[in-house]
């Protein structure tokens, strides 16, 4: 301990990111980077838009769509701008403050996401085996509530995991080997044992994923005992259809998500973690829109009339 108070205090962290490639593969990484984040930002932006004003799309799954792009907008703002800011300039570090907020708002839309996911899940087991009853269950004010506890958690559990995080001090290695400040490899840095707060950032995981993992899964295998036993052929293609596009954003999300907070440190690394990273932090906000709109009718022509809407004005 007394070596602990006679070492100098850590104020700021240098995230690593990329700053060891070539000039000219940064040049790359920001122009690959900025088109992918000004993608992501405009698809998701244009199904916000359209889920909360077009009167065709009001129905419980794109009220939950829209919100889901709302968390997807927040989490790359939170990640992506600062990274591309890094990637042209020299100077990598940011302030313990900054870590600190960048690292809550990660928390905080990361668990809210995995939440909300698990809701839209059961909003199409209901919707699919309890058509009948759709209406009352998944009624507004139900949505409403779900939407709002999905935030509720996600801003009391990032509290919780902002805690375990930075409880310890830190007074020696400040090198951040990713491009944003993500806890476990923050956690590592720390002065004295760790291990205690690896250990409850890995229970927390268990909880706030898995759990709404066996959700997704229960209603997911109901829906599929339901449908081959009920529909005809073309009626399955069209729910399997429906449905596949919300499993595919979710084994997206959980895969990478489970890398980095349910992985022992053993077997992390630079190179695995800034893939897996990049994956949760800008690949699946950018494939949500294009998956939930390529795959849905309904979706597709709220876009183009949005559009055309648009376009008549100019």
């Amino acid at each position: 301990m007394a070596s602990l108070r006679n070492s100098s205090t850590v104020t700021e962290f240098i995230l690593v990111g990329f700053e060891h490639s070539s000039p000219s593969t940064r040049a790359l990484l920001f122009a690959l980077f900025l088109v992918l984040y000004s993608l992501a930002m405009a698809m998701n932006g244009l199904i916000i838009f359209i889920t909360w004003t077009d009167p065709r799309l009001s129905s419980p799954m794109y009220f939950f769509l829209g919100h889901l792009s709302l968390l997807d907008v927040c989490f790359i703002t939170t990640t992506i701008p600062e990274m591309l800011i890094h990637l042209v300039v020299k100077n990598h570090t940011v302030s313990f403050v900054s870590c600190m907020a960048q690292m809550y708002l990660v928390f905080c839309v990361g668990v809210a996401e995995c939440i909300l996911l698990a809701f839209m899940a059961y909003d199409r087991y209901v919707a699919i085996c309890h058509p009948l009853s759709y209406a009352q269950i998944m009624s507004q004010k139900i949505c409403v509530r779900l939407v709002g506890t999905a935030w509720f958690f996600g801003l009391i559990n990032g509290i919780f995991l902002e805690y375990m995080s930075f409880r310890n001090p830190f007074c020696r290695d400040n090198h951040i080997e990713n491009f944003f400040c993500e806890a476990p490899i923050v956690i590592a840095l720390s002065c004295g044992d760790p291990q205690f707060s690896l250990r409850m950032i890995f229970a927390d995981a268990i909880v706030v994923l898995l759990s709404p993992m066996v959700l997704i899964v229960t209603s997911y295998a109901r829906i599929l005992a339901s449908i081959v036993g009920k529909a005809s052929s073309s009626g399955r293609g069209k729910t399997f259809s429906t449905c596949a596009s919300h499993l595919t954003v979710v084994i997206f999300f959980y895969t990478s998500a489970m890398f980095s907070y349910m992985n022992p440190r053993s077997t992390h690394g630079p190179d695995k973690d800034k893939p897996f990273s990049l994956l949760y932090t800008i690949i699946t906000p950018m494939c949500n829109p294009i998956i939930y709109s390529f795959r849905n009718k309904e979706m597709k022509g709220a876009m183009a009339r949005a559009l055309g809407r648009s376009s008549l004005t100019r």
